[in-house]
């Protein structure tokens, strides 16, 4: 008969096994973790290549139209045919007869665009005389051209004349331009600017094109030109940067940027903060870092009662709203994009997630349609946003509570994001000054990135902040749709003459209702 085993032995055994289980349950949750994180890097890989870059929620497409990617045996089947549908009674406009492009509707502005007339004679008039047809009409289409460029030189020809009486001589002076001394007309320093900061074409492409219109002129020149200009628009921009500070509510974020050198083939990396008013108006401050402190040198150390500052979430203002006492309002766009990373990975729960934030969103569409500002928006919101939300981070808590979850899941991250900004999140539900989300202030400073990408960075800080003084005026020019070079040309040449005291009259938003009905127009343009 055999021996039993000790208790001892048994219990060794059992330790053993239990160390194994541990040891193989750690493992697995390793191994869980990483798998979630190779899948999280997949679908972002993935969205860079093929995904939607909205903020809305994408509904799934109809399944009568056809995707790229399916095989061709998956369109839908042809309708029969002899199928009628009934329609109701309408009245249908006519379809020109003539093929060809309708010529009715000018496709340019008459008044800013050179027209050049051809006239093509009519070969049956051919051999015959004017005395034996008639002309009763004619016919005008158009076609769009191009220069290789349109400069133009502006010369001012300037008689010298000699008295009979007293033989004295004289000669009219020089029309004085808005840099003194420069060969550069105001038309050309707006465009200038406008070619480098609103179409992303750098200097040096600039002067390439120059030099294939015949036009001698060197790189640094055209460097000092813009430097010149900024210059003089700079007391508008700190204007508008005192308008938005009075601004009882502000956005406000922070984007790279390449500007002076870090030693051969380097540059440093620096940040424009860009910062918007509650009037439509925006800032782009230069800063050689992302440091917290500069939120505080930006905005002031103490803020008025009632201020609110809308951000993504970047702890630096976080810390600047406690150090300050003003409220931080958070942005549900961003909210919404830590759930969409994590889509691949639980795309059940990501799916509730993003319904419970569409519906706040197609209240806010609810809010634009029907017009409302202030208590009744704010009451719309009350009404019909707050259940949703309240809803939304029942749902979040109860995710919490769930087993499941790894910590290192992107949607473990997300939930963390929404709760730990709750309170942020649901402010704009009581303040109708406050937006849902940040979005306005990044289309705002799409400018920046796209122009790093063309002119990759600026040799020095200087550079760097002189960019964004004067993009703080062209896109304040696009946010309230005013021309960018009809504003250049005139304010170039209004500033000089114009009182200090009221120099934020020149400001985009109100030169627009001061100055845009009769602007100062560049001597190329005097006659139109």
């Amino acid at each position: 008969m055999a021996a039993m085993p000790s208790t001892a032995a048994t219990d060794e055994t059992l330790a053993a096994l239990a160390a194994q289980v541990a040891a193989l349950s750690t493992r697995c949750e390793a191994v869980l973790s990483e798998n979630a994180q190779l899948r999280a890097q997949v679908a972002w890989f993935q969205r860079q290549l093929f995904g939607r870059k909205s903020e809305r929620r994408i509904v799934q497409p109809d399944a009568a139209q056809g995707t790229l990617g399916e095989a061709f045996d998956a369109v839908p089947d042809a309708p029969v045919p002899g199928r009628k549908t009934r329609i109701a009674a309408h009245e249908r406009s006519t379809t020109p007869s003539r093929p060809g492009v309708d010529e009715s509707t000018l496709f340019f502005d008459e008044g800013k665009v050179p027209v050049e007339v051809i006239e093509i004679a009519n070969p049956e008039s051919a051999g015959l005389d004017p005395e034996d047809y008639e002309v009763i009409g004619e016919r005008v289409s158009h076609r769009l051209a191009q220069r290789p460029g349109s400069y133009v030189v502006l010369k001012y020809v300037r008689p010298v004349i000699k008295r009979r009486d007293t033989q004295a001589l004289s000669c009219p002076a020089a029309p004085v331009g808005v840099i003194e001394g420069s060969r550069a007309d105001v038309s050309f320093i707006a465009g200038l600017l406008i070619d480098k900061l609103v179409y992303h074409l750098p200097l040096y492409r600039q002067h390439q094109r120059l030099a294939q219109c015949g036009i001698r002129v060197s790189r640094q020149w055209l460097t000092q030109i813009a430097q010149a200009a900024i210059a003089l628009i700079e007391p508008v921009h700190d204007a508008q940067w005192q308008s938005i500070l009075s601004s009882r509510v502000k956005r406000m974020d922070e984007t790279p940027i390449k500007a002076g050198r870090d030693g051969p083939g380097k540059m440093k990396s620096a940040y424009f903060w860009p910062v918007m008013g509650e009037l439509e108006e925006i800032c782009f401050h230069y800063q050689p870092s992302r440091r917290q402190e500069h939120v505080e040198q930006l905005l002031g150390q103490t803020a008025a009662a009632g201020s609110v500052l809308h951000t993504d979430g970047y702890k630096a203002y976080a810390w600047y709203a406690k150090k300050t006492g003003l409220a931080h309002a958070q942005c549900w766009a961003h909210s919404r994009r830590a759930f969409v990373k994590a889509e691949e990975i639980e795309p059940v729960r990501v799916a509730e997630a993003l319904e419970h934030i569409g519906a706040l969103y197609r209240v806010e569409e609810d809010i634009r349609q029907k017009g409302l500002t202030g208590s009744a928006k704010r009451a719309w919101r009350q009404q019909h946003a707050k259940p949703v939300a309240q809803q939304f981070f029942v749902w979040v808590d109860r995710q919490f509570e769930a087993q499941g979850l790894l910590p290192s899941s992107p949607l473990t991250k997300a939930l963390a994001y929404v709760r730990e900004r709750r309170e942020g999140l649901l402010l704009y539900l009581d303040d109708p000054d406050v937006e849902i989300d940040t979005n306005s202030l990044e289309r705002a400073l799409r400018a920046i990135p796209m122009g790093k990408k063309n002119w990759m960075f600026c040799w020095t800080e200087l550079g760097a902040r002189q960019i964004g003084i004067a993009q703080s005026l062209l896109v304040t020019c696009k946010l309230h749709d005013v021309d960018p070079y009809d504003y250049l040309v005139d304010v170039l040449q209004r500033v000089g003459q114009h009182p200090a005291s009221r120099v934020h009259e020149l400001t985009p938003r109100m030169w627009k209702s001061l100055f845009a009905g009769n602007p100062l127009r560049s001597p190329l343009h005097q006659d139109v």
